[in-house]
């Protein structure tokens, strides 16, 4: 690689500038703007699908130095998305969908030598600010900054099917726009701002019926670097080391509730002591809160008393997490929705007093019927403080599309409370998430009950080993497992990882799952509203005795 001899500008900072009384201000995007951006898409592109939150989620989790925002007065006004990708990548026939990994920005490769720009869009109602200019000025300085080789993305060209009757095909109308004899403004703008044309991309986007589904594959070469041939950059082995806790609960008889919470305090107390970033508990810990109950209840009144501990349980654990300064993954609670309905939910209560809930997608056909548990519709990941994470309740994490969804959206961990009566049921959990900690390159980690107690419906045994999971690579532990608690003790498991090993893996591993996926076989498409009419699950009798049949 030889330097030409030329000035680079100066380093990319964030941008503010005062119009009359509106200030403008350009700078990468954060996860607070998810809204803003989600509007402003929908305002420009009134004609195609929107963006969901949980794509502009993962585009900025998957490479938010490549994200960047212009705000007029704190108002989303322009959105642009790259991603790094290697040359291949970049130059061979593909479809948006293919290189995005279907709009989350999944196949950002820290490795890869040119940048891909697959969004960029500016509100219609600002005008003379020349916000795309600035834009495009962020995405260059990134380029040159990260010596890159250039900049290639696929352009629309809105004004083809205009023109459609007076040219021969796509490839004719790029080359009457270059020669000034048909005016397309997105052509005409990037022409201007030092694209070149490359060549025509057939079914780019069949979403954008103005373009006809097609794209003008665009250029700029960085004027700072020269390569006779691809490079492929080294990623450094970094350390971004996160300390997580799993406790394995034992079931217990308890007095009250405040001897519940005692023991929950202590092992958040020793975690804390330990330093750890995260503890989590198992799936339905609280059930110990119905055996201080005069006489054993019903599955109906087993719930119903539950749901009653629902808004103090939530306070006293994220007032718990503020003091003593860890992340609490607060197993699983059953609570009962505002439409009557009874819903598993995992609490996440951050350390900085945020509370947020996942619920159980996938009920296990016992708690459909004795508790008649209903599935929640969404799955998101969680931004903490030591980055995205993800949470699957027990049974969940049988289903690999949930995971993939939440590594799509960025998360590097996902947390597995479970609770399963038998051996094989805890097996089904623990090899699946070993499954899903290989398929996605992240890690897992799972905790459970241990213990019985008597007079309580759904723990009458209890069968856990729980664990840290690790991808199988050479930055990992030998067997895929950072550590594991001795099964069916209580006891408390602390293991350090490294969330640029999974950086490494991704881009540079012996098998790299996540951008390997054939997104011109397959892929996945969410009902985002959680509203498809779809038949209500029967509520069958499962076999067997009234236990959780976890797993």
């Amino acid at each position: 690689m030889a330097k030409i001899p030329a000035k680079k500008r100066a380093p990319r900072r964030k941008t503010s500038e005062k119009f009359g009384q509106k200030r403008l201000e350009i700078r990468n995007a954060m996860i607070k703007d998810i809204p803003g951006i989600a509007h402003l898409v929908r305002r420009v592109y009134d004609d195609m699908p929107a963006y969901t939150h949980g794509e502009i989620r993962g585009q900025i989790n998957n490479f938010s130095e490549g994200c960047f925002v212009a705000l007029l007065d704190e108002e989303v006004v322009g959105y642009c998305a790259t991603m790094q990708v290697g040359e291949a990548l970049a130059f061979q026939d593909h479809t948006w969908d293919e290189i995005t990994g279907n709009g989350y920005g999944s196949r950002h490769d820290p490795t890869g030598d040119w940048l891909y720009g697959y969004e960029m869009c500016v509100d219609p109602k600002v005008r003379g600010v020349r916000i795309g200019r600035r834009l495009y000025e962020e995405r260059r300085a990134l380029a040159e900054e990260r010596d890159l080789t250039g900049i290639v993305f696929a352009g629309r060209m809105p004004n083809y099917r205009r023109f459609q009757k007076r040219v021969e095909g796509p490839k004719d109308y790029l080359e009457k726009v270059v020669e000034g004899k048909l005016h397309d403004p997105v052509l005409r703008f990037q022409l201007a701002n030092g694209f070149e044309p490359e060549r025509i991309l057939v079914g780019y986007l069949p979403e954008d019926k103005a373009s006809m589904a097609n794209a003008v594959m665009m250029v700029w070469r960085n004027p700072y670097v020269e390569r006779d041939q691809p490079v492929k950059k080294r990623l450094p082995r970094g350390v971004e080391a996160v300390r997580v806790a799993t406790c394995q609960l034992q079931a217990r008889q308890v007095a009250d509730y405040d001897e519940f919470m005692r023991h929950v305090t202590y092992f958040v107390d020793v975690a804390s002591d330990y330093e750890a970033d995260f503890i989590v508990f198992p799936e339905l810990f609280t059930l110990m809160l119905l055996s201080f109950e005069e006489k054993e209840l019903s599955p109906v009144e087993a719930i119903e008393r539950l749901s009653e501990y629902t808004p103090r349980l939530r306070q006293d654990i994220s007032e718990m997490a503020m003091r003593y300064n860890i992340n609490i993954i607060a197993g699983s609670h059953p609570t009962r929705m505002d439409d009557g309905d009874i819903h598993n939910i995992a609490y996440v209560c951050l350390r900085d007093g945020s509370v947020h809930a996942q619920e159980k997608i996938h009920p296990t056909p016992n708690e459909r019927y004795w508790w008649n548990i209903k599935g929640g519709d969404k799955v998101e990941v969680i931004q903490t403080d030591c980055g995205p994470i993800g949470v699957q309740i027990c049974y969940d994490s049988e289903f690999p599309e949930l995971s993939r969804r939440l590594a799509d959206e960025g998360a590097r961990i996902i947390f597995v409370p479970f609770c399963t009566d038998s051996r094989q049921g805890y097996l089904r959990v623990r090899y699946c998430c070993q499954a899903r900690a290989i398929e996605n390159q992240c890690f897992v980690v799972l905790s459970g009950n241990v213990g019985n107690l008597p007079n309580v419906g759904n723990m009458d045994i209890q069968y856990a080993q729980s664990c840290i999971l690790t991808p199988c690579d050479f930055p990992f532990a030998r067997d895929g497992i950072a550590a594991e608690a001795t099964e069916n003790v209580e006891t408390l498991t602390i293991s350090d990882i490294n969330l640029a090993d999974l950086q490494w893996a991704r881009a540079e591993g012996t098998v790299r799952n996540l951008a390997d996926r054939r997104f011109d076989l397959y892929r996945i498409e969410w009902d985002e509203d959680g509203k498809h009419p779809g038949k209500p699950r029967p509520r069958r009798e499962p076999l067997g005795h009234g236990g959780p049949g976890g797993g």
